[in-house]
């Protein structure tokens, strides 16, 4: 599959009336790592199948799940998270995390929800403050989890954890908006990782619904990576939806397009 078809199944899954996560996951790690074809994919995808299967049947109730789901993937198989995961890329690619068994929280999230919804248990993502966890059973139980710890209970409920407010449960699109932001973030701090800023960024602008300031990250990003006439052409789209509510502002990004394509003389 082409990167180009690739980035066209990503927007329309996107779109879908029930994205998938796990398609939509692989499909950014495919971006991260040009090995992962189709049929790597499809190994990940069976592993969770897998890894699904291992649970034991009739379970009942958030806590039971909870149980079993990191009894497995905690104790028996070992996902957990380390500080120096924050330092790799392959962090954030699912491939890998199930491969290492090592990820970023948000990542190691993915894995206890693709294989708990598998297996048919109540469970959904929370996002925290600088932080991923796992929620089992109706939300206002409180059961949840902390992946990157092996599954630790947390032993407090969501509006607990939130500190100082009821949490909602992350939608599908909210995790994968959550994902790119941490590859941003990542490739920020590594000015070689350019490249891997700007996928992170049109793939972020694929999703039905993100800030608009990306389209000016995009752009500058552009910039930066030498491509003046496409980065100043993208700061002149920008500040016209701009000049509509700072028309200051939208002169300010006018100038930035006029000093980048100075630098193609």
């Amino acid at each position: 599959m082409s990167a180009a078809a690739r980035r066209e199944q990503f927007a329309a899954q996107a779109r879908s009336e029930r994205p998938d996560l796990a398609l939509l996951c692989l499909l950014m790690a495919a971006e991260g790592d040009p090995e992962l074809d189709e049929r790597a994919m499809d190994w990940a995808q069976i592993e969770l199948d897998r890894l699904a299967g291992m649970l034991p049947y009739g379970l009942r109730g958030g806590r039971a799940w909870a149980s079993a789901v990191t009894e497995l993937l905690g104790a028996r198989l070992g996902f957990h998270g380390t500080p120096a995961d924050y330092d790799r890329l392959s962090s954030s690619l699912l491939h890998e995390v199930l491969r290492r068994r090592r990820g970023l929280p948000i990542l190691l999230s993915v894995v206890w929800l693709e294989v708990a919804r598998r297996a048919g248990a109540p469970v959904y993502g929370l996002g925290l403050p600088g932080h991923f966890v796992v929620g089992f059973g109706d939300p206002e139980e409180g059961v949840v989890v902390d992946p990157f710890a092996g599954g630790a209970s947390l032993g407090a409920g969501p509006a607990e954890l939130a500190q100082g407010g009821p949490r909602t449960p992350a939608s599908t699109l909210d995790i994968v908006l959550r994902i790119l932001n941490n590859i941003r973030a990542w490739a920020a701090t590594r000015p070689e990782q350019s490249g891997v800023a700007l996928w992170a960024l049109e793939l972020s602008l694929l999703l039905p619904s993100h800030p608009a300031s990306l389209r000016y990250e995009r752009a500058r990003l552009l910039v930066e990576r030498g491509s003046f006439r496409e980065g100043a052409a993208e700061l002149d789209a920008y500040a016209e939806v701009v000049d509509a509510v700072d028309a200051g502002a939208a002169a300010r990004i006018r100038g930035e397009a006029a000093s980048a394509r100075a630098l193609l003389n």
